[in-house]
């Protein structure tokens, strides 16, 4: 069986790693089993792209297809017109995508209109929250989708409900943390620790990127001086992406706490992670690697595709406000961490289950 694996931006290649490392683990063991790693050039800044090639030990791409940046509608377009190419000059067996960005849903589209099967990693979720572009990703490609793989028995239900056949859903677990697992023993500190005298659980870790938050030069002011005041003798790490530092410009910011730096690699980020008092953020994939780690989470949306983060981890809505975030995060500091677990097949497993169940059928 030949497989392409399609990687476009930094969540891609942390689910990506564990696959191919499944992967190769089944050929040592005389399976008739190939890949080509596709990177769709997404994201193309070092901190976002290559850096986790390296970090994670896969292999570079066999193929770049170099898109870059663009609007939803011009990016999508240039993806689907060079994975097209891509396919009819390395014809496969199937197309396996991963996560909701641009390249998920393009790449899905271009192989099943070349009749190649598809196979979505991280199926099923839903923020319900169409103005997101991401929520459009994964419901187009999950109408189009062969074989799916889920992180959740609610994510399965989603697929059901969309009319999906059971016999193609397949619980398995989570592939960004196999990817943790396999890399704690090697996350390390970043150059700036000492610089500011960091120390464990004495600090907070900032990550802001959907346009609700960052895209308007006041309130993303507004939001950060109200996290600046509100968190009182911790340091406030702010991995900022060159987008959102751009925004702020030459805004004359007095901040006492929040230091800015710059995108970290998956391995110095980790560590970040693991060695934080709590971690603030709009994204959602954190929220699953600081339910994993017990770091509690703070989450700057209304939603989440990721429900078992919040009933089952450490992970809390605050809504988009700074005063909601006040509100509850004081709260927390009155009565400290919740009770969380780990959700089911949250164990490191679930890439060596996707490519068992490839395998069968």
């Amino acid at each position: 069986m030949k497989i392409t694996l399609v990687a476009g931006a930094r969540p891609n290649f942390i689910k990506i790693a564990p696959i191919i490392k499944a992967i190769e683990k089944k050929q040592n063991e005389g399976e008739k089993l190939s890949y080509r790693l596709v990177h769709t050039g997404q994201h193309y800044d070092k901190n976002l792209s290559d850096t986790f090639f390296e970090e994670l030990n896969i292999p570079h791409p066999n193929a770049n297809l170099e898109v870059k940046s663009g609007s939803q509608s011009i990016q999508t377009a240039a993806i689907m017109i060079a994975f097209e190419q891509e396919l009819i000059q390395n014809p496969c067996d199937l197309v396996l995508v991963v996560g909701d960005v641009n390249s998920t849903m393009a790449c899905a589209i271009v192989a099943k209109k070349l009749n190649i099967k598809v196979t979505h990693v991280e199926a099923g979720i839903r923020s319900g929250d169409m103005t997101m572009p991401e929520e459009i990703n994964r419901i187009v490609t999950d109408s189009i989708t062969d074989y799916f793989f889920t992180t959740s028995s609610w994510a399965g239900d989603n697929l059901l409900k969309y009319g999906a056949d059971s016999s193609s859903i397949h619980f398995v677990g989570n592939v960004m943390i196999d990817t943790l697992y396999q890399n704690l023993d090697r996350i390390s500190a970043p150059n700036f620790w000492k610089e500011y005298d960091l120390e464990v659980g004495k600090y907070i870790i900032l990550t802001l990127h959907r346009p609700a938050n960052v895209d308007e030069e006041q309130s993303l002011v507004k939001l950060l001086s109200g996290i600046d005041n509100m968190v009182r003798d911790k340091k406030v790490i702010f991995p900022i992406h060159p987008r959102t530092k751009a925004i702020l410009g030459a805004t004359n910011l007095k901040l006492k706490n929040i230091i800015f730096v710059e995108p970290q690699g998956y391995l110095n980020f980790m560590y970040l992670i693991k060695n934080s008092f709590a971690v603030i953020t709009d994204s959602g994939g954190i929220s699953e690697e600081t339910t994993v780690l017990g770091i509690p989470c703070f989450t700057m949306r209304n939603n989440t595709e990721r429900p078992e983060t919040q009933t089952i981890g450490t992970n809390t809505l605050v809504g988009t406000s700074i005063e909601n975030l006040e509100k509850i995060f004081g709260e927390f500091l009155v009565n400290g961490q919740k009770k969380a677990g780990i959700p089911e097949l949250w164990d490191g497993k679930a890439a060596e289950r996707i490519i068992a169940v490839l395998l069968k059928v």
